[in-house]
């Protein structure tokens, strides 16, 4: 199948380069120049483990390929997916002027007895595949009409194919999807997607096909409730500290629980990225337009924000206040590990909080450190190795749970540091193994060693 995807970021290159591993052909369309270039020439723009090896290899075979021109893009494609950024507004909304561009750039593209089914890939609100085919049809002044209808017109469908993708794996959320969710109400889309899917789901795992509405919704929702476990666990973890319980324990014994499950159930300084901060807050704000009160998760977004900076407190705490002047190591700039998305991640706004209150910083992170450069400069340093950074910093705080830092050499360690202590918001070590190190630590939930 012939595919095209207006975009190449995070979503639009995974989407493209996965598709074409299944041997489609396909054509990413991006308004950069300078990076439709890069991508030509091989150079992969994003941090994603096991992307540039299908990327290499499916540019090399000519069944992917990149250009800035839509209406090159587009020849012959099947199936067009926009993967658009869709940001925030200053209310929460998902601004959706990249989305809507392009479908009106589409409306004057298509051409008489071409079908064309358009798909949402971006997270976007409930109602845009509707205000995506008005767009449409509206710059195409009567020439275009939807798949439904028999006409010698062009026509086209708008679907609702939500992704969800987990960076760090995303290519195996990809080739391995558990769900994919399809809304459209065309027999025809629903073929054409059928086809384009059934690579990916031979194990048997399900194309859910619903409405459009429900498919836009679905997205939103299942973030959301992920993001309200993380909210809930870090609660937890605040009672664990003052009920002096373990909230490792409790974290095993609600797991165990099949209505539960284990997954999103780790404390720790809040999450961030691309996704479940944005999504929260446009779903709240859907909520607002139909003057409904999301109660719930206006308090999932408190608890995060107060969350980042739980840690912050407890530095403040040990120092008695006295920050002036110390110098803190951290570990970990990226949100999440196996990703370089500095996006709202909480390394930084910890490190925002204590540069202000006159704390010198030097950190470490395996792939986020140029992205982070570019936002902060020189107000921080970034040493070549996770032990450099340690010299001579008061204490070390670590913000992402790389696997580099679960078994580090805690002699080395102890060399660098000024003095041993150790602020750790992702709990990555044993609560009594540090203990027998002699090292003053502090994490999320459970109890302090070395008071």
């Amino acid at each position: 199948m012939r595919i095209a995807v207006v975009g190449t970021g995070y979503v639009g290159l995974v989407t493209g380069t996965c598709f074409a591993e299944t041997g489609n052909t396909v054509t990413c369309i991006d308004i950069d120049q300078s990076k439709v270039d890069r991508l030509s020439a091989g150079e992969i723009t994003i941090y994603e483990p096991g992307l540039e090896k299908i990327f290499l290899r499916n540019l090399k075979e000519q069944r992917l390929s990149f250009t800035t021109s839509i209406a090159e893009g587009i020849k012959g494609a099947e199936v067009i997916f926009l993967a658009l950024p869709t940001p925030p507004g200053e209310d929460g909304s998902a601004d959706l002027k990249y989305v809507l561009g392009v479908a009106k750039a589409l409306g004057k593209l298509i051409l008489p007895g071409e079908y064309r089914v358009i798909v949402d890939k971006s997270t976007v609100p409930v109602g845009t595949a509707e205000k995506v085919e008005s767009a449409i049809l509206e710059s195409s002044s009567g020439a275009l009409t939807t798949g439904e209808q028999d006409s010698t017109n062009g026509s086209f469908d708008v679907v609702a194919n939500p992704e969800f993708l987990r960076e760090g794996v995303a290519v195996d959320d990809f080739m391995k999807p558990d769900r994919v969710i399809i809304g459209t109400s065309s027999e025809k889309a629903k073929k054409r997607m059928s086809d384009l899917y059934g690579p990916f789901v031979r194990q048997g795992n399900p194309v859910i096909f619903m409405d459009k509405r429900s498919a836009e919704l679905t997205k939103y929702a299942a973030n959301s409730f992920l993001a309200t476990k993380i909210s809930f666990m870090n609660e937890i973890a605040q009672l664990c500290e003052r009920l002096g319980a373990d909230v490792d324990m409790v974290r095993r014994g609600m797991g165990a629980d099949d209505r539960i499950g284990k997954r999103f159930l780790f404390p720790g300084i809040g999450y961030g990225g691309s996704c479940f901060p944005k999504d929260v807050h446009a779903l709240v704000k859907s909520a607002e337009d139909v003057d409904y009160d999301f109660r719930i998760l206006n308090a999932v977004m408190k608890v995060n924000s107060k969350q980042k900076l739980h840690l912050v407190s407890k530095i403040r705490e040990y120092f008695k206040n006295d920050l002036k002047g110390k110098k803190m190591a951290v570990w970990g700039l990226a949100f999440k590990p196996n990703t370089d998305d500095i996006r709202e991640a909480p390394a930084l706004e910890i490190i925002d909080v204590l540069l202000k209150e006159g704390v010198t910083i030097s950190a470490y992170d395996p792939e986020a450190m140029n992205n982070v450069k570019q936002v902060l400069g020189d107000k921080i340093s970034f040493p070549d190795n996770q032990y450099d950074c340690l010299k001579d910093a008061d204490a070390l705080i670590i913000a992402t749970e790389w696997n580099e830092f679960r078994t580090p050499d805690f002699l080395r360690i102890v060399s660098n540091l000024k003095r041993k202590v150790i602020f750790d918001g992702r709990n990555l070590f044993d609560v009594y193994a540090i203990r027998e190190l002699g090292f003053y630590y502090e994490s999320i939930g459970r109890p302090v060693v070395g008071k």
